[in-house]
């Protein structure tokens, strides 16, 4: 919640404020003494100034400029009846609003609220400029044990508050699980925040976790939001924490303790309430074996894991996955042939789920949207398209590559023209199969 300085040469008044802000929520510094104040806005960060306008010695219009000299406070004045135009004047000076007195206070704390959402609007919205562009996600396709056993997995946590560690390889599709954990959630109306950790030096993924005060560094011409708080009362998705650094895990550490943390270059404690939700591709406990990730952040962030299963553990679902990204995609032919299927389930799938969407990608530039066939694939290599073993008694019969089109020729009449059957006959993939059928140019 914001930070509030409220400042009022009225005791009564300040007292009044004070409790109706704090009540609400809101993390309050109260002061009777303008110059306190003006002392205060030089050590401290504020969200928000609740000034009163006509006080002696230094004015609301004092305290005004000093906040837009500052630059990372909005100034709400309060005012008598008979002093409006001055409350008038002071929004021209770039106060953010006015209250006039007597005033209810619920008034203030409703006020006070809008102007806390503007500012993580604001930040939320030059996040998604800057970086995110657009959060959009796919939807879960999988009909497979692998997959069914994850959901069940999702479907029990999704409903607590627990910190959730997802691991699995590159490409699986960590964060749309980690997004189906936040939509399931009670949290579900508030923002769901994802952090690349890997795609970040240090100094500007503690910037970019935790906000900067304004000065921080060279550039930091403003007061920016970080993504803790930006999340507040959503989720931030933490993704290959494994890549931290051990100063930046030890203030994670404090954040998941402490439900709380200082922006770079500030003093205050910022409180935030945020689900964590973390992902990693490498071997954390190695990792902690080798003195490069910190054992009791592990426990931490290790409250309820969920592996998420390779694509290679889900080939039941990978005719579903394609074709899902096809239609997608609004491609004009979606469905697949059969020899297409055999030979995209026959692939181990190194890349996961990245890997088939980027594939297929290529393979639609390819068909040019006629029906996409073997040849768009591309996914063979050099092992799998080395020679088949041909015994001596062939060998001696005829040349190697004859004798391989003939074991080729003779296992498809076998299976009735069926691949995977084929395959099985010469004891190899349909991959490889398919492989060395386009090399004899058979049909």
């Amino acid at each position: 919640m914001a930070n509030i300085l409220v400042i009022d040469d009225e005791e009564k008044m300040t007292y009044l404020v004070e409790g109706a802000l704090s009540e609400a929520g809101f993390s309050v510094t109260a002061v009777n003494s303008p110059a306190e104040a003006i002392g205060l806005i030089d050590k401290h960060s504020y969200d928000i100034i609740v000034t009163d306008l006509s006080m002696p010695e230094i004015s609301g219009m004092d305290i005004l400029e000093k906040a837009r000299q500052k630059g990372d406070s909005d100034v709400v004045v309060m005012t008598a009846y008979g002093t409006v135009e001055s409350a008038v004047e002071a929004m021209k000076k770039g106060a953010a609003d006015y209250i006039v007195k007597p005033f209810p206070m619920d008034g203030l704390v409703i006020l006070c609220r809008k102007l806390a959402k503007k500012q993580k609007l604001t930040g939320l919205s030059d996040l998604l400029t800057r970086d995110i562009k657009e959060l959009s996600y796919d939807q879960f396709v999988g009909e497979s044990k692998a997959a069914g056993q994850m959901l069940e997995m999702i479907s029990k946590v999704a409903a607590t508050d627990a910190t959730v560690l997802l691991t699995g390889k590159s490409g699986t599709g960590k964060e749309l699980a980690a997004h189906l954990v936040h939509e399931n959630s009670p949290r579900r109306d508030k923002p769901f925040i994802p952090v690349n950790c890997a795609a970040l030096t240090e100094t500007l993924l503690e910037s970019e976790l935790f906000g900067h005060e304004k000065g921080a560094f060279t550039g930091a011409d403003k007061r920016k939001l970080g993504r803790f708080e930006l999340a507040d009362g959503g989720t931030i998705f933490l993704d290959e924490i494994g890549e931290t650094s051990p100063a930046l895990q030890t203030k994670l550490l404090r954040v998941l303790e402490e439900k709380q943390f200082v922006r770079v270059g500030g003093v205050d404690n910022v409180e935030i309430d945020v689900r964590i939700i973390a992902a990693t591709n490498r071997d954390l406990k190695g990792e902690i074996a080798d003195g490069k990730f910190r054992e009791d952040l592990f426990y931490r962030i290790n409250v309820f894991p969920i592996r998420i299963p390779t694509l290679a553990e889900r080939d039941d679902d990978i005719t579903l996955l394609a074709e899902y990204f096809l239609a997608r995609r609004n491609y004009r032919a979606p469905r697949l042939s059969g020899e297409v299927i055999e030979l995209l389930q026959s692939y181990s799938w190194p890349g996961n789920i990245r890997e088939l969407k980027n594939i297929l990608e290529r393979a639609m530039i390819l068909a040019a949207g006629d029906s996409i066939e073997p040849e768009h694939i591309g996914i063979e290599d050099e092992t799998e398209s080395a020679p088949l073993e041909v015994s001596s008694r062939k060998r001696s019969a005829a040349g190697l590559e004859e004798a391989e089109k003939e074991m080729i020729l003779a296992a498809l009449k076998k299976a009735g023209g069926h691949k995977t059957k084929a395959a099985n006959f010469l004891k190899i993939t349909r991959r490889r199969l398919y492989s060395r059928m386009k090399y004899h140019n058979i049909k």
